[in-house]
């Protein structure tokens, strides 16, 4: 039984404060960072971009995992790359071809992620998921911190989790949006094992506290 992750999304951090806020989850109980790049057309919000992510890298000690929510990825795999990132999610939704997408990431020597939006079905991976090595599953609608959690999210987990399962495939399944002490538990019984904390994280009065409380509810 792998140990369960909790990776606190670098997007409800202070960027004001961004080296603080680094370096407080290299010292907390988190096992990730998770960053979330938008370009503003896949979804309608901007986040940062490679100079931001640059800068992150420098002062980081953990595990990188970058979450493309842009069109088009495929432009910019050898840049995240090149940038330090362990882990490349892109977007089914953003992906024509996304077993050569997948490919590409892993040749870069980089993880391969698949993120995948509310509204659909986790079946379109099955055709794939022994290439892609952690699945991000969207439980708010992508753009935007703070949303409130996507109840139908427990049941997409459980049908992921079967065809993990039936193709014997190592992926791990990630949750991303309105994760809280209210439905770690739950999620993680469903089937969870990486989860994505923003808001939650960011905007409480001792963050490390915070962090340290969900390892411990998932352990």
């Amino acid at each position: 039984m792998t140990s369960k992750l909790i990776a606190p999304s670098v997007l409800a951090a202070d960027f004001a404060n961004l080296q603080r806020d680094v370096e407080m989850i290299n010292k907390s109980d988190a096992d990730w960072f998770h960053i979330d790049i938008m370009d503003g057309v896949f979804v309608p919000n901007i986040s940062f971009g490679m100079p931001v992510l640059r800068d992150i890298v420098k002062h980081a000690t953990k595990t990188i995992d970058v979450h493309l929510m842009i069109v088009d990825p495929d432009r910019y795999i050898k840049v995240f790359a090149d940038l330090g990132s362990t882990i490349l999610t892109v977007h089914y939704e953003a992906c024509t071809h996304l077993h050569r997408t997948l490919q590409a990431i892993k040749a870069e020597g980089m993880q391969a992620g698949v993120a995948i939006n509310p509204h659909t079905n986790v079946s379109v991976l099955e055709d794939v998921i022994n290439d892609i090595d952690l699945v991000c599953i969207m439980s708010v609608n992508p753009g935007f911190g703070g949303q409130s959690f996507i109840e139908h999210t427990y049941k997409k987990v459980k049908h992921l989790k079967d065809i993990i399962v039936r193709n014997n495939a190592n992926t791990l399944i990630e949750i991303d949006g309105g994760v809280t002490d209210k439905n770690a538990h739950q999620l993680v019984a469903a089937g969870a094992d990486v989860l994505v904390a923003g808001s939650y994280v960011f905007k409480s009065e001792d963050p490390i506290k915070t962090i340290k409380g969900l390892k411990e509810i998932i352990a």
